[in-house]
């Protein structure tokens, strides 16, 4: 992460437009469903009612008597599904020429290395980073010894399992860093959607969405320490106007 000049007011006073949306089948990913008779469906249906009650400190909390690794897995899927769906629905926006460098407003951006197939941090585009950035962790949830679950075909939806439901297989000693790593990386999504392209979320309606959701995943990191507080900086503003209202 290369810091920048900063002026947060650009990111949340958005000049409306008039446009239509599309989305980009390249960045946008299948999404992973959990299959309805799965312990994990159940805890998406505790996460699922305890949303709805509008406490989402609450929602985040681990359940009684549930494993955290677990509980951490089934809501990464979540925040996957959650921000590759809201990151699709401004994908015409975030082009080549529109984001020529994957930023947070003017004070960061961020450079791509995986550790493996890139090594050394390249600079790229917005659109281009973020479609690393989600194959990437799509290639971390479908891999059993890295994260722990199973892809089944249903119909035509690709849904995850706990392999540990089936054969016993444990999550890995290192799981957590792994959840952290993720999670990470997926908040420079909704860093970049919201200093970058606020203005087509709010003419697309899905500004309370984006809120909502993002919200969410902000409680869910600070419960369990996912994300380093100066990984959150680029959002730090917006972070405490969310959240002011329900603090500890």
């Amino acid at each position: 992460m290369k810091p920048r000049n900063l002026d947060l007011r650009r990111s949340f006073n958005p000049r409306p437009r008039c446009f239509s949306g599309s989305r980009s089948s390249k960045t946008f990913k299948p999404k992973k469903n959990i299959p309805e008779g799965t312990h994990q469906y159940d805890l998406m249906k505790h996460a699922a009612a305890t949303l709805g009650s509008g406490n989402l400190r609450l929602a985040v909390m681990l359940p009684e008597g549930e494993d955290l690794n677990e509980w951490v897995a089934v809501n990464t899927v979540d925040f996957f599904n959650q921000i590759n769906m809201l990151y699709g629905t401004i994908t015409e926006f975030c082009t080549e020429e529109s984001c020529p460098i994957m930023s947070a407003g003017p004070k960061y951006e961020y450079h791509w290395a995986d550790g493996h197939t890139v090594k050394k941090p390249i600079k790229c585009s917005a659109p281009k980073y973020i479609d690393y950035l989600m194959t990437w962790v799509q290639d971390q949830l479908d891999d059993e010894a890295l994260f722990p679950i199973v892809l089944l075909k249903c119909s035509e939806a690709l849904i995850t399992v706990s392999a540990s439901l089936f054969a016993g297989v444990p999550f890995p000693k290192n799981f957590l860093s792994i959840a952290k790593t993720i999670l990470k990386r997926l908040f420079r999504v909704y860093a970049h959607i919201y200093h970058q392209h606020f203005s087509e979320v709010v003419q697309l309606g899905e500004e309370a969405h984006l809120n909502t959701s993002f919200k969410h995943f902000i409680f869910f990191v600070q419960e369990f320490n996912l994300i380093d507080r100066r990984e959150l900086a680029p959002l730090q503003e917006l972070i405490e106007k969310l959240t002011a209202k329900d603090a500890r």
